[in-house]
C-alpha cells in the first residue's frame, strides 16, 4: 500500500467524519506522484512493456471526468472559460467550436510532442489539458481540444496520425471534462471515504467507461482466487484484490489500461479497505396516508440479521414474488443483497426499528437493477413506492441510463410501483416473467415524479 494511501486512511480512521481537508491532501499527493512530465521519462520511469493506452468510445456523462484516466493537467483557465461557452476567439470574432477527449500513442523522442502540437494548431485546435502515460516504448498523451466546429472525428485522427500519433481515439466531450484531474481525484476519495457502495461508481469514472464486477471468495479458497495482493493487468482487464476477500474485475472492450491508469485504481480500492464498513448517515421520516411514522435508511450487512426477521414474517407467495425461486433459498441471497460492493440498499423501518420492507440498487455490470420486498401486512401503503423513487434518484445521479425491474406479471403491486416513477417504461414479458425497464435521459427525469428525499446516502 502507498503511503499516501495508508497515512491518509490511518488519519480518517482516528479523526470524526472523514475530514475532506484529508482526502484533499491525499488527492493532490496522488495526482502529483502520478504525473509525469516527458523529461522524467528519460530517467528510469518505464512501466512494464506489455501496456498501451486510449480508452472506448462513450457519450458524455454529467460528473464523469475527462477522460480514460486522471493525472495532473496542464490547462489555461481562460481557454477552458471560452471552450466551455463553445466559443473560440480569433481576433474578436466568435465562432462554432467543439470539446474534444483524444488519446493518441507518440514515440519517446525529442521534439515528438511539440510536432504533434505544431500540427493541431495548424487546424486551429486548442490543447486545454494534456496527461501523459509514459510505457516502456512510446508515450500514451491524453488531450482535452477545443476544435473548430466543422473539424470532424476522422480529420482530427488524419492530423494526429500525419504528426506521427497511432493508435488515437477520440470523442466529443463537454464542459464537465474541463474540472481539473487533482479535483476529480478529491470528489472520488471522499465519495468513497464516506460510502463504501460508492467504490464501483468510483472506479468508474477514474477509468472512463467500462464493465465492473465484484466477484465472491471462492468457498474454501484462498482470498481473491488466483489474483495476486498487488492485483494484475493484463492488457484491457484489471483484477484488484476487493476489501472483503473477493475480486474485483474492471474491463474495456478493445482499449489497454496504462499501468498508471492501474496504480489509481489500485490506490483507490486500498483506501476502500483501510477505512473498512461505512454508510452515510441520512435518514428521512416519512408519514403513511393512515398517520404511522416510516423511516429510511441506508443498510448493508450488518442489517442482515433484521431482514431475515422480516423475511420469517413475509408470506411463502411475497418471497416467491420478490426471488422468482425457491422460497427456502431466500435468506442465502441476503448478504449479496445487503452488500454495498453489489449496489446500494435502502430499509423501510418502524418507530421500534424493525425492518418492514427492503429497496435494492444493484450494479448488473454495464445495467443496473432495482428490487423490492415489502412485509405482507405493511403492503399497499406506498413503501414501495417511497423505495423504487429513491433508489431510482440514486440511479440517476449516477449517471445510469435505465434501470430494470425483474418480476411477474401477476405482480401488479411492483407494476403499479414502477408506474408510478412518471418515466418512459418498456415491457419484455416471456414465459411469466415481466422485466419492466424505465430511462433515465435528462428529459424524462425532469418530468419525472422522482422524490425530493435524496439526502438519504449523501449525508
Amino acid at each position: 500500500m502507498s503511503d499516501v494511501t495508508h497515512a491518509v486512511a490511518h488519519l480518517a480512521e482516528h479523526v470524526p467524519g472523514v475530514p475532506v481537508m484529508l482526502l484533499a491532501s491525499m488527492a493532490a499527493l496522488a495526482a502529483t506522484a502520478g504525473f509525469r512530465t516527458r523529461w522524467t521519462r528519460r530517467h528510469g520511469h518505464a512501466p512494464p512493456t506489455d501496456d498501451t493506452g486510449s480508452r472506448p468510445p462513450s457519450a458524455p456523462a454529467a460528473g464523469s471526468g475527462a477522460g480514460a484516466g486522471s493525472g495532473a493537467g496542464i490547462g489555461n483557465d481562460t481557454a477552458a472559460t471560452t471552450a466551455a461557452d463553445g466559443r473560440a476567439d480569433d481576433g474578436g470574432e466568435s465562432v462554432d467550436s467543439a470539446l474534444w477527449r483524444m488519446r493518441t500513442t507518440v514515440r519517446d523522442a525529442p521534439g515528438s510532442l511539440a510536432a504533434l502540437c505544431a500540427a493541431l494548431a495548424e487546424r486551429r485546435v486548442d490543447i486545454l489539458s494534456l496527461q501523459t502515460h509514459p510505457l516502456a516504448e512510446g508515450t500514451v498523451d491524453e488531450f482535452l481540444l477545443r476544435a473548430p466546429g466543422e473539424l470532424t472525428a476522422t480529420e482530427l485522427v488524419e492530423v494526429v496520425s500525419a504528426a506521427g500519433g497511432a493508435d488515437t481515439w477520440t470523442e466529443r466531450a463537454d464542459a464537465h471534462d474541463l474540472v481539473d484531474a487533482p479535483t476529480r481525484v478529491l470528489a472520488l476519495a471522499a465519495r468513497t471515504a464516506q460510502d463504501a457502495a460508492e467504490l464501483p461508481l468510483a472506479l468508474r469514472q477514474l477509468l472512463g467507461r467500462c464493465t465492473i464486477r465484484s466477484l465472491p471468495a471462492a468457498a474454501g479458497g484462498r482470498p481473491g482466487g488466483e489474483v495476486p495482493p498487488e492485483g494484475s493487468l493484463e492488457d484491457t482487464v484489471l483484477r484488484l484484490r476487493a476489501p472483503e476477500g473477493g475480486v474485483i474485475t474492471v474491463e474495456r472492450p478493445y482499449l489497454p489500461f496504462t499501468p498508471a491508469e492501474f496504480a489509481r485504481a489500485r490506490a483507490l480500492v486500498e483506501l476502500d479497505a483501510r477505512l473498512g464498513p461505512r454508510l452515510p448517515r441520512g435518514r428521512d421520516v416519512l408519514t403513511l396516508a393512515e398517520g404511522s411514522d416510516i423511516t429510511v435508511r441506508r443498510a448493508d450487512t450488518r442489517d442482515v440479521p433484521a431482514a431475515k426477521a422480516m423475511h420469517e414474517r413475509c408470506s411463502a407467495r411475497t418471497l416467491g414474488m420478490r426471488y422468482h425461486g425457491p422460497v427456502g433459498d431466500a435468506d442465502r441471497y441476503l448478504n449479496h443483497l445487503l452488500s454495498p460492493r453489489f449496489g446500494r440498499t435502502l430499509a423501510a423501518q418502524t418507530a421500534s426499528g424493525r425492518i418492514v420492507g427492503l429497496g435494492h440498487l444493484l450494479w448488473d455490470g454495464d445495467e443496473t437493477e432495482v428490487a423490492l420486498l415489502v412485509e405482507d401486512a405493511w403492503q399497499h401503503r406506498g413503501i414501495g413506492g417511497e423505495l423504487l423513487g429513491r433508489l431510482v434518484a440514486m440511479a440517476a445521479e449516477t449517471d445510469c441510463a435505465s434501470v430494470y425491474a425483474v418480476t411477474q406479471a401477476s405482480n401488479t403491486g411492483m407494476v403499479a410501483a414502477m408506474r408510478g416513477l412518471g418515466l418512459p417504461l418498456d415491457y419484455q414479458i416471456e414465459e411469466g416473467t415481466l422485466v419492466i425497464t424505465a430511462r433515465l435521459d435528462s428529459a424524462s427525469r425532469a418530468a419525472a415524479r422522482l422524490p425530493q428525499g435524496q439526502r438519504i446516502g449523501r449525508d
